[in-house]
């Protein structure tokens, strides 16, 4: 039996590294035409349109990156560059219906894959993931409420 200190090391230790490799892996897999990156600002984008300053602090990247991956979406036609309508001075970066598209069949696509790495596992481990990923959610809502502040 594991201690509550043991389980929250290894949960401090190791659970980003997985959970971003497994990540990656399973991006890699997919259909490849959106890179992780890409496909995380489309999602972000999904919500509402945002500045460019506003992508780079919720996708944890430097402005000039993001930048140059919004010219690259632009050029694919996946997001759209647009004047706020409340303040002109404002460019906001919109998901286009072509980049949710894109980003669904990409999401599609991972979805299947893990279903097919999941399907066969034992019922007590389908239970756990199934647990852990409902306490991810709980997880994740501090640090978007922190994000969006």
């Amino acid at each position: 039996m594991t201690t509550r200190s043991d389980a929250t090391d290894l949960v401090a230790n190791a659970f980003l590294h997985r959970a971003s490799r497994f990540t990656r892996l399973v991006m890699r897999q997919g259909t490849r035409e959106l890179t992780r990156t890409e496909a995380g600002l489309l999602g972000t984008l999904l919500d509402r349109p945002r500045r460019i300053t506003e992508l780079a602090e919720t996708e944890a990247l430097a402005q000039p990156t993001v930048t140059q991956l919004v010219d690259k979406l632009v050029k694919r036609g996946l997001v759209v560059r647009e004047k706020s309508p409340d303040d002109g001075r404002v460019v906001l970066v919109s998901v286009t219906q072509e980049g949710a598209a894109q980003l669904e069949t990409a999401r599609a696509t991972n979805r299947a894959l893990v279903r097919s790495l999941v399907t066969d596992l034992p019922d007590d481990d389908l239970q756990a993931l199934a647990r852990a990923t409902e306490v991810l959610a709980e997880l994740l809502e501090p640090l978007q409420r922190k994000a969006l502040a």
